[in-house]
């Protein structure tokens, strides 16, 4: 066991991706000298060169785009969009050729490109900088959609990402950058969970509370409080957005008979909308209440001295479970 940040382990990551497979390239804004503005591609390019770590630039849409031209000439790009909220710039070329070129082709043509996207806010950053597009993604058929919420993930599935065949866009999330776990470098890539699907990451009976990315902690916080007070919640990280793990989740769900969604983007449409409709009519003999959903209001996101009235904490996922009691 090694102890990483979650940046230090997608960089460990994408370190070993690098090493076993010569037609990885990592490509962005300040991704090379700099190490990215997170530090999460520090060093690589002193490692790999300028030939495999390459600094673009400012140029969302052109990044997207050289991407899908080296994955059609057989390399597999892992590109870094610097904010969230720069990836709209290159919403086109994602949305109506990387999702869809594969089955325009019929399968012939395969685009293994990574987008990864630094999600969600609580780092006090200026507008355009704590976005959490995942719905528009998430709605993309022909993407596959991730959210590593812990440094073990950020090591396996960065590289689960880098390996496989489809276009992936993978959320990390940013305010969790710094935070410290155990990392198994040396576990065999047999013995990961597939990057396509959910963990239980606290068992409970009484309640469920699904999150990604940034709300698996807050959520794990409000499940040990819960406890005081003499409730059993379950945790599940989904990890994968798009494909949905809704066996797993149905199950718990269905064991539990309550569950509430959690996620920073707002609640109008946000993802956890759609897990609301499939547990509705996947579990609805079991439900003992209706599906809640917590996350951010329907207003773009706030100045940063606001952000903690906008961010979903502790109290309100606690608040969300006493809700659930009610009915």
């Amino acid at each position: 066991m090694t102890t990483l940040t979650l940046a230090k382990a997608l960089n460990e990551g994408m370190r070993k991706a690098m090493e076993d497979d010569p037609k990885v390239l990592v490509m962005g804004e300040d991704v090379g000298k700099l190490g990215g503005v997170f530090r999460v591609t520090d060093g690589l390019q002193k490692d790999f060169g300028e030939q495999r770590v390459i600094d673009t630039p400012l140029a969302e849409s052109g990044i997207i785009g050289t991407a899908i031209g080296l994955a059609l000439r057989g390399y597999r790009p892992v590109c870094e969009i610097q904010f969230d909220g720069f990836v709209f710039p290159a919403a086109d070329q994602i949305i109506t050729q990387l999702a869809k070129m594969p089955l325009r082709s019929l399968g012939k043509l395969k685009l293994p490109v990574v987008v990864r996207i630094p999600c969600g806010g609580g780092i006090g950053a200026v507008e355009h900088h704590s976005e959490s597009p995942e719905a528009y993604f998430t709605h993309t058929a022909g993407l596959r959609v991730v959210a590593c919420s812990n440094p073990a993930d950020g090591y396996t599935m960065i590289q689960q990402a880098i390996r496989c065949e489809d276009p992936v866009i993978f959320f990390e999330p940013k305010r969790r950058y710094w935070e410290k776990a155990d990392v198994d470098t040396s576990a065999p890539a047999d013995d990961w969970t597939p990057f396509d699907r959910a963990r239980v990451v606290r068992p409970g009976a009484d309640v469920t509370l699904l999150a990604y990315g940034p709300m698996v902690r807050t959520c794990l916080e409000a499940a040990a409080a819960a406890e005081e007070d003499g409730r059993s919640v379950e945790v599940v990280d989904l990890r994968s957005l798009n494909p949905l793990d809704i066996d797993l989740v149905a199950e718990s769900v269905a064991r539990t008979g309550r569950c509430a969604v959690v996620h920073e983007a707002p609640v109008f449409s946000g993802f956890g909308a759609e897990i609301a409709a499939r547990l509705t009519e996947r579990c609805f003999y079991n439900l003992e209440a209706p599906v809640l959903r917590v996350g951010g209001p329907s207003t773009p996101y706030p100045p940063s001295r606001l952000e903690d009235h906008y961010l979903p904490d502790l109290d309100r996922v606690l608040d969300a479970v006493d809700r659930l009691f009610a009915f």
